[in-house]
């Protein structure tokens, strides 16, 4: 082979090995541009669920409120309670000045003493009973918030995690660009 025979088979050569290298950069640019939409998609997802999130919490402040109206429903019974128990002990004043009055009535007003005495032991079961089950629902409440709470932290973390696969995914893609690595 004669020289120009050389130089004619290596230019060959080296345009074959350079149409390999501009095809493979073009899967690299393909591929850089797809992970670039992923990550715009990825934001959008992330202001999406900061908007949830946010919502979420205006719900749970707007519940946390109802809640507070309840408590303030109970102690407005509680002091409907009191003033009952103000008239009661009212009515065992007016008894004993009764009872002084007439021995007669004696029985009739230990019968009424004790309705009352029945009544009372009946309002404080129920009131026991509320409390109880005031106290079981706040508890259930707190276990809600909690396990909601927890699942949302998961969510985040594996979110985070995610964004910063793909931000190191995009780093090593500009890096080998702009290292002309390929």
């Amino acid at each position: 082979m004669n020289d120009k025979e050389k130089n004619t088979a290596s230019l060959i050569e080296s345009q074959i090995l350079f149409g390999n290298m501009t095809s493979n950069m073009n899967y690299f640019d393909s591929r850089f541009e797809l992970m670039q939409r992923n990550n715009e998609e990825v934001r959008r997802n992330q202001d999406n669920f900061r908007e949830q999130f946010r919502d979420f919490k205006t719900d749970i402040d707007r519940r946390f409120t109802e809640v507070d109206k309840r408590f303030d429903q109970v102690d407005k019974r509680f002091e409907q309670v009191d003033k009952r128990f103000e008239q009661v002990d009212k009515r065992f004043e007016q008894v004993d000045k009764r009872l002084d009055q007439v021995d007669k009535r004696f029985e009739q007003v230990d019968k009424s003493i004790e309705k009352v005495d029945k009544r009372l032991d009946k309002m404080i079961v129920s009131i026991e009973k509320m409390g109880e089950k005031m106290a079981a629902s706040i508890e259930k409440i707190g276990e809600k918030i909690d396990y909601r709470d927890e699942r949302q932290r998961k969510f985040t973390l594996r979110m985070f995690s995610i964004s910063i696969s793909v931000t190191g995914i995009s780093v090593l893609g500009v890096l080998i660009k702009v290292l002309d690595f390929v």
